[in-house]
C-alpha cells in the first residue's frame, strides 16, 4: 500500500478545531433553507448590494461553518486562512452564547450603517484573517488586505456596519504595524 503524505494544511487545522468544538461540522450553504432565507432577506435589506451571500461569504451560525460554492475552489491555504478567521467566530460563540452575541452582531447601534457590536465582532476576526495571511503568504500580502476589508466594512458586504473608511484603515495599520514589529523582534 503506498504511504500517504500529510495531510493538508486546512485538513490538519480542521481537526483543532474539532478537537476544541466537538459539535463542529462543515456544511453546505446552499442545501440549507435556512441559509437562503438570509441570502434573499440580504440582498433584499441590502438593496441588492449583497448578493454574494451563497456563492463568496462563510458564515458561523450555531457552531456550523456554511460554506459558499467558492468552497470547492479554494486551495489548502485558502482554506487555512479562512478557517482560523471562522475559529474566532466559534470562540466568540462560547463567550458570548448564541442570543447575546445575535443581539450583538445585529443591534449595538443599528443592524444597517452603523453596527458598532458587528464591526467589533468582525473585527476579531479579520485581524486573525491578516495574521494568518502573513504567517502562510508573507507580510505583503497580509499588507494587500487593506482595500478588500475596507471595502467590506464601508460597503453593502455587512450592510455597511462601519461606514468610516479612515477609522477601519487606522485598524489594519495597527495590525500590521504589530506584525513588523514581532517580525523584527524574531531576526
Amino acid at each position: 500500500m503506498p504511504e500517504r503524505g500529510p495531510s493538508p494544511r486546512h485538513e490538519r487545522f480542521l481537526s483543532e478545531i474539532r478537537s476544541e468544538f466537538p459539535q463542529f461540522e462543515i456544511r453546505r450553504k446552499r442545501a440549507s433553507g435556512l441559509q437562503r432565507a438570509i441570502a434573499r432577506a440580504l440582498a433584499l435589506v441590502t438593496f441588492g448590494g449583497q448578493v454574494h451571500y451563497l456563492t463568496r461569504y462563510h458564515t458561523v451560525l450555531f457552531g456550523k461553518l456554511y460554506v459558499p460554492d467558492a468552497w470547492d475552489e479554494m486551495d489548502d491555504d485558502a482554506r487555512y486562512v479562512l478557517l482560523r478567521h471562522e475559529r474566532v467566530h466559534l470562540r466568540q460563540r462560547r463567550r458570548m452564547g448564541d442570543l447575546t452575541m445575535a443581539l450583538v452582531y445585529l443591534l449595538p447601534v443599528l443592524p444597517l450603517f452603523l453596527a458598532w457590536g458587528r464591526a467589533r465582532i468582525e473585527w476579531e476576526a479579520y485581524v486573525e484573517t491578516i495574521r494568518a495571511t502573513a504567517e502562510v503568504f508573507g507580510l505583503e500580502a497580509a499588507r494587500s488586505l487593506e482595500d478588500e476589508i475596507v471595502r467590506r466594512y464601508v460597503g453593502p458586504d455587512y450592510g455597511w456596519m462601519w461606514p468610516f473608511p479612515r477609522r477601519v484603515r487606522a485598524w489594519f495599520r495597527q495590525v500590521i504595524v504589530e506584525l513588523e514589529t514581532q517580525a523584527t523582534s524574531r531576526n
